[in-house]
């Protein structure tokens, strides 16, 4: 079994683990591993389990993917919150579903079990086909679906970022596998083009941080556009000796929010400010390993007054990427891995229409 990560000068294997106990420590009776509020989601729930995965609690993580099996619905998704069995938002999120793929193909990635990813595939293989049955002419993909078969009106640019990384990593597990999916392949370009070339396809939710770093964490945006995109809000976003905020008109900076900034770093090889952003971020840890969701820095207090699961989460896969410690290390790098190809008409002429 591969050691848990370590980050020299800022977190040591033995406080990885620690972490990932805390996440551990939440895990219902069920396997489900719920926001601090009581309810799970699909996405942050599969998050927990890639950070449970890296750190060793392979039981933990394996409840957690059955967990996933019992939750699906025919259609391939998820409810958007459940407490306990009940839906209590029933709506089917796409990034919700796409995720799963992420998840499963990491724990192929850490792991080498090809006999679970087998046992996996039917529900990654139904998730993403709900996902790209929400795909619009344009290419981008609706957010949700709605209880009554309905779907959204309108994409998300964080939500659509995070989609086009689990279409990659469905790619990526057809093939090994051995029952390549063109159509997701297919997708995941037009998405790709999309969230490149196509702000005006998503709301805007410029004020999130999330909308800043998250087309390039999902792999879509990268090089010289990626660096632009981080100069350009850079200052809005971080605040040094702390990490980055949530929203740009709020003293607030969150461990979650820099985790996956320092990911996107790592991403595009800027070593050094990932690891400083690493670094600022650990005044959110609490002595039994786990992380405050965020600090309100001109109040001086911890912001909601709770530790969750997804910022421990988010800390554990963060110190993998900048340590290369295991072989699933490199999932959020390599998601901008594949070349953008768009054959044919992509739907921008009648978008612009």
């Amino acid at each position: 079994m591969t050691a848990a990560p370590s980050v020299p000068g800022v977190i040591t294997a033995e406080q990885v683990v620690q972490t990932a106990r805390s996440i551990a420590a939440i895990q219902d009776a069920t396997g489900g591993i719920p926001w601090p509020e009581g309810h799970v989601d699909a996405w942050n729930h599969i998050e927990c389990l890639m950070a449970l995965t890296v750190a060793g609690l392979r039981d933990e993580a394996r409840r957690g993917f059955d967990w996933l099996v019992r939750h699906q619905r025919p259609d391939g998704s998820w409810p958007m919150k459940l407490v306990g069995d009940e839906a209590v938002e029933a709506g089917g999120e796409s990034n919700h579903a796409a995720y799963v793929a992420v998840g499963v193909w990491h724990d192929l990635l850490v792991t080498g079990d090809m006999d679970f990813a087998r046992s996996m595939w039917p529900v990654v293989a139904r998730a993403l086909d709900f996902v790209v049955d929400l795909q619009t002419t344009r290419g981008e993909i609706v957010w949700e679906r709605n209880v009554a078969g309905e779907p959204a009106a309108y994409a998300l640019l964080t939500g659509s970022s995070s989609v086009h990384q689990g279409l990659r990593c469905g790619v990526l597990l057809a093939e090994r596998l051995g029952d390549p999916q063109p159509d997701w392949e297919l997708a995941a370009d037009r998405l790709g083009h999309a969230l490149t070339a196509h702000p005006e396809a998503f709301a805007d939710k410029s004020r999130f941080s999330m909308d800043w770093y998250y087309p390039i964490l999902g792999g879509a945006v990268r090089g010289a556009q990626a660096a632009q995109r981080l100069d350009l809000e850079w200052d809005t976003f971080v605040v040094p000796g702390l990490g980055a905020r949530c929203v740009s008109d709020q003293p607030w900076v969150t461990g979650a929010e820099s985790c996956e900034l320092v990911m996107t770093l790592d991403a595009l090889g800027d070593d050094e400010r990932a690891l400083a952003v690493f670094a600022d971020m650990q005044h959110l840890r609490h002595e039994d390993g786990s992380y405050w969701t965020g600090w309100q820095f001109v109040n001086g207090k911890h912001f909601p007054h709770e530790r969750s699961g997804y910022t421990a989460a988010a800390v554990i896969l963060a110190a993998d990427a900048l340590s290369r410690t295991t072989p699933g290390s490199g999932v959020f790098r390599d998601a901008g891995g594949q070349q953008v190809r768009i054959t044919g008409e992509c739907g921008c002429e009648r978008a612009h229409a």
